[in-house]
């Protein structure tokens, strides 16, 4: 399924559990694995010096300077390349942009990466910013998954039993539900397709009824018998749930429940173009706070032979 994977980082700890997916992915496999960095950012057009992007400083690009950043990536993932034919590449320019055209270079099917790049809690506020950064910006564009790694994963893709695909009937949530129903077949996981509906939809006034409640329930349950179940072909391994509450919240609680190894949502939640689409808030929260990886899928094209 995976041939050819990127695994974007920073080259600091705070890449350490996507490199262990990367690598994991790696050996699961048999990919090739590109283990990128983008130096830093040039100070001024074809300027000779860059500003690093782990230490601020100004650097000039050369040679010597390019192997040491080759030598402390071999120092940073060294028990990992011991099992590993992983490839260490390196690129000059703003982050999101060298990640996208290293990605098209090599028509990776998996883009690997982690949730922020700064030493702090992974659930703290001022976070809504960077993952608004490279994250989002390589999950718009990207024309493969993207996943996504906030914490320490214990199963990944070596165990897998649960994946959870969360839709809101949009487009690239059929694109999402292609890349889920294709992995579940692949590693032979419980594939539960969720739907949480938003009763208070942005809407004031007195909360919807109890009646009008079950008539959305029954109406997302149709949509996705339509839309998904009717695509799945010699699979049974499938579970069909919809709760009510804030999107977000019930995502991360159906994933619990479900001790889902993977969650997998579209990057963003409106019926837009996916090229102007921001990362959807609801993805960002569960990115944030989910327990396991996450994978943010926009387009079809690495996904659409599913079914």
């Amino acid at each position: 399924m995976f041939n050819k994977i990127l695994f974007a980082t920073t080259a600091s700890p705070t890449c350490d559990n996507a490199a262990k997916v990367a690598f994991d992915l790696e050996l699961k496999w048999n990919a090739k694995l590109f283990v990128f960095h983008v130096l830093g950012v040039p100070t001024r057009g074809y300027s000779p010096f860059v500003t690093d992007a782990r230490t601020g400083e100004e650097e000039t690009v050369d040679p010597d300077y390019i192997d040491w950043v080759k030598e402390e990536m071999k120092n940073t993932y060294a028990d990992l390349l011991e099992d590993s034919d992983a490839e260490l590449c390196s690129a000059v320019g703003a982050p999101h942009r060298e990640i996208l055209r290293m990605a098209r270079k090599e028509n990776v099917d998996l883009i690997v990466m982690g949730a922020h790049t700064r030493e702090e809690d992974v659930g703290a506020t001022r976070h809504r910013a960077v993952v608004g950064s490279t994250m989002q910006k390589v999950a718009k564009a990207a024309r493969c998954p993207v996943v996504i790694i906030s914490r320490p994963c214990t199963t990944c893709w070596k165990l897998f039993s649960n994946i959870v695909i969360g839709t809101d009937f949009s487009k690239a949530s059929y694109s999402a539900f292609l890349f889920a129903y294709k992995l579940a077949k692949e590693v032979g996981a419980n594939l539960h397709i969720f739907h949480a509906l938003d009763i208070n939809d942005g809407r004031s006034g007195p909360p919807a009824a109890q009646e009008e409640i079950e008539a959305k329930i029954k109406a997302a349950r149709e949509k996705i018998e339509s839309a998904y179940v009717s695509k799945i072909k010699d699979f049974d391994k499938y579970t069909i749930d919809i709760w009510e509450g804030i999107p977000y919240v019930e995502i991360l609680k159906f994933a619990r429940d479900k001790g889902s190894d993977l969650i997998v949502m579209s990057h963003h939640t409106r019926e837009i173009d996916p090229e102007k689409a921001l990362l959807g808030s609801t993805v960002e929260q569960v990115v944030l706070r989910s327990a396991c990886p996450v994978a943010s899928v926009n387009k079809p094209d690495k996904v659409k032979d599913a079914v």
